[in-house]
């Protein structure tokens, strides 16, 4: 499940990190791919969308039904698996001494069943088992503030109605200690967490916490272990309903429907098609064990769990007998195992460990083939929207670590970067429009490789698989060129020395790497110690040659494994509204089969469940949950160092921070010396300056140059109101890293992409058009609500219209017409890139950033002064100011799905609201309240959520996978009146206050603080104006609450409306409210 109200990073964030401004568009990179999200494999979580990433061995687990954020843009899939080594930012770590630790261990009664310097990772991490119940304990003692604990229960469903699933949501909601609706949402409201989420994998689930404070991260463990060994929803079955389903009947003459936070969101799930032949592949390729079901629930399945059953699993296999627990950080090791025994010491073992094992699947002897249909809209060619992917089970036993890691560089080879010849010459083929599956897939019990293509014709489908066979046949034969290898295995070292795991915490893709073996019975410290496996593969090659290693991996595992499974998905216009027919037709019969009394007594059941949604919980209830007071806050923002000087004239930004001998910098351009009508083209043109070729060196040559010498270069527009001026922040950023004795090599090659590509490959730019349309389509139904952000924010301010230019609906409509002109005006295209390039890369309007220590900020500057003498001059040209809006009228976009994103804005600052930091507070406490209240547990959406953008002043709500329309604006209409009937005492105040401060203060990385210090220079956001907000966030009373009222009352009628929604959903809506003035349909 994933919790959404925490989704979209808002303008609070900008006064310690950076949030609104951000990149327009998925950066353009050299750098390795991030896994497309159409894998094979399952999962979902509790929070918000958010984690991309596959890869057992980093880390890993996100859901397949996920938008990515905490993945930074440029990791590579292998080093997912590989760089977890968890240290903190200090240069060295702390001594931890573990013998006093193992003699208090063995009185609680913890037996030590290894210890291991983990030297990876600077830490000790010593395995306990509990003597009472079996429960495995990993303790990880190292100097990171960044605290995590986790606690995992092997959960292996026999069936797809999503009990794991809905019993992860469910345990959350009230426990023996905490016996309030949702304590999650109190956690939420009230503290410093750097990650509070839970995770349901196909044979797991897992429940961890993060903080760097150590009160508010006891407070954390505490909550989460009384919720999955004493959750009161095993006894509520209301909560039951709440959370998976219910037959919701308002009135006895209406017709009855289905409503549950789980059901919604599978709903959604299952109208996107990428997830739909992730799942399909998943359950082919395993069908005799229990990856042949859905954990996360088909909404066909889901209405026929039993509470009972839900019960019973719980007993089953949320046991200590049946756990593994997690600790990470620089916290008391002592400590952790006195607040465990008190939990563990309440139960006796279970044989839950033997009925919870995952049985591997047999290896087929002939290989399958399967067609499935999804539901397409009526635009564009159908015949032209089939998507097939062909899939392997790699391995009947479980791999050794020489393997798994030689397997996991191939994968890299074939797939990590635009210039892999597995991507690149599927692409390139014309066969299809995007990449499908993952690669190489190891989280689960038994690895699996997948790939294919989407946007294929329907007399190309066998000519695909085909291909595929064909090219990894060449590849076993020929072996890979040198070049690549190299830039393959110095990619993958960087990112092992770099160590970044962005906003997602370090210790927890640790934990989920080490899961990866521990939760079937294997070693987990295995997948911790990378260092001397990786040496080893590295000597056999040097020594055996990179033919010798890959080619006997590709016959094996693939070319001469029978256990194939190739997946046809056909575009089925009809498929939606057949499905939506059949559920109405279960529904009718459901109620005809009612007496009178058993539909009032339905109806009373429906108003009672809402009552109890809708009430919120006493004062004495939300005293029980742990929190931290305002004493415990820092009174003062986090002060990032920054030094403004000049060299040759441009302005430069030093950050003087640790950074384990990394220098990250950020090369700014003015993009408002663009002409206007190359705007739409822009995204194109960045991704062309990274896969194009230059006069010496084709793109791939190139791209293996890069992933060589640097650790990835990015490039992507920008843009963000600023507050107090009409005139938006635009700039073209080209962003990079390296180690420290390879900067002129990254400003070397900076300065080569930007000056000597050659924009000339027609056929290769036409690729871009495509994938970059396929993109846009999955975004449409995946990520709906982003879509109608963007749309409300053009509609708003001029940095909003440029954004949906470049990343909404009417760049798609903009790609789809470039697609069909391409071959008659490519010279006219081609001459506009260039130009392009003229207008923006000049020494004026030039800035550079640059974070490492001093001593590399130092070296630096003499290869920052010859890449800045290499910029041209360029005389300053007149170009039109781009304040340009949408019309700002009430808007419905039409797409083929199950469920909605429904949204409403409007600008605070044009009604004369004058910024305070309480509002900061105010917003979130909205999300955490009220929208949460309404739209999702009432309303039975996935989330609902509000976004105050304090650089433009717009307000925004918000809904995501939300099955209503009219009732979802109805709520947010609400807002102000209860806003103003709010009735909050001190304690919930001082949490909604502190929450927000850890929103504010929200743990970062090196090079993550020194972009938001970059971003704030940018802004104009002085440590004055920082001070104030948080003075005035730290001050905010009640009274501050009511006020605000009247400027959200505002958006009521002078908001806009911008629904991403079902046509008979639209239809319906304006029948009974004619809102919607302007209606697209978009696929």
């Amino acid at each position: 499940m994933e919790r959404v109200a925490l989704l979209r990073t808002s303008g609070r964030r900008i006064l310690q990190r950076c949030g609104r401004p951000r990149p327009l568009v998925p950066a353009a990179s050299s750098g390795p791919r991030r896994r497309s999200i159409s894998s094979s494999s399952s999962f979902s979580s509790r929070g918000s969308p958010s984690l991309p990433s596959r890869s057992r061995l980093l880390a890993a687990a996100a859901p397949l039904h996920c938008a990515g954020r905490y993945w930074p843009p440029y990791a590579p899939g292998l080093a997912r698996r590989l760089s977890v080594p968890a240290v903190s930012t200090s240069p060295s770590p702390v001594p931890h001494d573990t013998d006093d630790v193992h003699e208090y261990a063995a009185k609680l009664g913890f037996e030590k069943v290894s210890e291991q310097v983990i030297d990876e990772c600077k830490s000790t991490a010593v395995l306990y088992k509990h003597k009472k119940t079996g429960a495995e304990v990993m303790s990880v003692a190292n100097d990171d503030e960044n605290k995590v604990f986790g606690i995992v229960f092997r959960t292996p469903p026999k069936n797809s109605t999503g009990i794991p699933h809905i019993l992860e949501h469910s345990v959350l909601c009230g426990s023996r200690k905490y016996p309030l609706k949702e304590p999650f949402v109190e956690l939420l409201k009230g503290s410093l967490h750097t990650f509070l989420n839970a995770f349901t994998y196909p044979d797991r689930t897992c429940y961890p916490v993060a903080s760097t404070n150590t009160k508010d991260f006891y407070n954390l463990v505490d909550v989460y272990l009384d919720a999955v060994f004493f959750p009161k929803c095993v006894e509520d079955f209301q909560t039951f309903q709440q959370e998976g389903w219910h037959y919701e009947l308002n009135n006895p003459e209406e017709e009855i429907s289905y409503k549950g936070v789980v059901f919604n969101e599978m709903k959604g799930v299952y109208s996107q098609p990428d997830n739909i032949m992730g799942r399909v592949s998943q359950q082919a390729l395993s069908p005799d064990n229990t990856y042949g079901v859905d954990s996360g629930g088909d909404p066909n399945e889901i209405p026929k769990l039993t509470f009972e059953e839900f019960k019973n699993f719980h007993s089953q296999f949320y046991h200590p007998s049946n756990a593994r627990i997690w600790f990470y950080g620089d916290d008391d090791t002592k400590e952790r195992l006195r607040i465990l025994s008190e939990y563990l010491d309440l139960f006796e073992a279970s044989p839950a460990p033997n009925e919870s094992k995952i049985m591997p699947q047999r290896l087929f002897k002939e290989p399958v083939r399967i067609a499935e249909k999804y539901p397409a809209g009526q635009e564009g060619d159908l015949k032209k929207k089939y998507m097939v992917c062909t899939n392997w089970l790699l391995s009947e036993e479980p791999l050794d670590v020489e393997t798994e890691l030689a397997l996991g560089f191939l994968d890299h080879l074939l797939l990590g970067t635009p210039a892999s010849p597995l991507k690149r010459i599927l692409l390139e083929s014309g066969l299809g429009e995007a990449i499908v599956g993952g690669g190489v897939e190891d989280e689960l019990l038994q690895p699996q490789f997948s790939i294919g293509l989407k946007g294929v014709s329907e007399d190309n489908i066998e000519k695909v698989e085909e291909l595929v066979m064909q090219i990894l046949k060449n590849l076993a034969e020929e072996g890979f060129a040198s070049e690549a290898v190299e830039a393959s295995m110095n990619t993958i070292e960087f990112s092992l020395r770099e160590n970044n795991t962005g906003s997602f915490p370090r210790g927890l893709s640790l934990m989920l790497r080490s899961m990866g073996k521990w939760i079937y019975d294997m070693d987990p410290f295995e997948p911790l110690k990378y260092e001397q496996p990786l040496q080893q593969l590295k000597a056999r090659i040097a020594e055996e040659g990179s033919k010798a290693v890959f080619s006997p991996l590709i016959e094996k595992y693939i070319l001469k494994n029978a256990h194939r499974v190739t997946v046809e998905m056909q575009p089925d216009p009809e498929k939606a509204s057949r499905d939506e027919a059949a559920e109405k037709e279960i529904l009718k019969q459901v109620k005809s089969s009612m007496t009178q009394e058993d539909l009032a007594e339905l109806a009373r059941a429906t108003k009672e469940l809402k009552d109890k949604q809708e009430t919120p919980d006493p004062p004495e209830a939300l005293k029980a949950v742990p929190s931290l007071s305002l004493q415990d806050i820092p009174k003062k923002p986090i002060h990032v160092p920054i030094e403004v000087g000049e060299i040759n004239g441009v302005k430069v930004l030093q950050h003087d921070l640790f950074t384990n001998d990394v220098v990250y910098s950020e090369v700014l351009f003015d993009m408002s010396s663009m002409k206007k009508e190359h705007l739409q083209l822009l995204p194109l043109f960045c991704q062309s300056l990274l896969e194009m070729g230059t006069k010496d060196m084709d793109f791939v040559q190139l791209n293996q140059l890069i992933g060589r010498k640097t650790g990835g270069i990015s490039v992507y527009p920008l843009t963000s109101s600023i507050k107090g001026k009409e005139d938006p922040l635009t700039r073209i950023v080209v962003r990079g890293k390296a180690m420290s004795t390879r900067v002129e090599d990254l400003f070397h090659l900076m300065n080569c992409l930007l000056q000597d590509v050659q924009f000339t490959e027609q056929q290769r730019f036409k690729q871009f058009v495509s994938q970059s349309k396929a993109r846009m389509e999955n975004r449409l139904r995946g990520s709906g609500h982003g879509i109608a952000a963007a749309r409300m924010d053009a509609k708003l301010n001029a940095a909003g219209w440029i954004g949906e230019q470049m990343g909404g609906v009417s760049y798609l409509e903009y790609l789809r017409d470039l697609e069909t002109k391409i071959d008659q005006e490519w010279d006219k295209i081609s001459a506009a890139l260039e130009e392009m390039r003229k207008s923006l890369f000049s020494k004026e309007g030039c800035l550079i950033n640059i974070t490492s220590d001093s001593k590399n900020l130092e070296k630096s500057g003499q290869h920052i002064a010859k890449f800045l003498d290499s910029l041209p001059s360029a005389p300053s040209l007149e170009t039109e100011p781009w304040l340009s809006r949408l019309p700002s009228t009430n808007e419905a976009i039409c797409i083929p799905t199950q469920v909605n994103y429904v949204g409403k804005a409007g600008n605070l600052y044009q009604s004369g609201y004058q910024l305070n930091g309480s509002a900061y507070v105010i917003s979130k406490h909205i999300s955490n309240t009220w929208l949460w209240d309404r739209v999702r547990v009432s309303g039975g959406a996935y989330g609902g959520f509000c976004d105050f953008d304090t650089h433009s002043g717009v307000f925004s709500y918000l809904s995501y996978r939300d099955p209503n329309l009219l009732k979802t604006l109805e709520v947010y209409d609400g807002t102000s009146k209860f806003l103003k009937e709010l009735e909050i005492d001190n304690d919930a105040l001082t949490k909604a206050i502190i929450g927000t401060i850890g929103d504010v203060d929200s743990y970062q990385l090196p090079d993550a603080k020194g972009y938001s210090s970059l971003m704030r220079y940018l802004l104009g956001i002085t440590e004055e104006e920082r001070q104030q907000r948080r003075e005035e966030i730290l001050a905010t009373s009640v009274k501050d609450f009511k006020e605000f009222a009247d400027a959200v009352g505002t958006v009521n009628d002078n908001g806009v409306v911008v629904a991403v929604a079902s046509p008979d959903d639209v239809e319906a809506a304006n029948k009974e409210k004619a809102i919607f003035s302007d209606i697209k349909n978009c696929l």
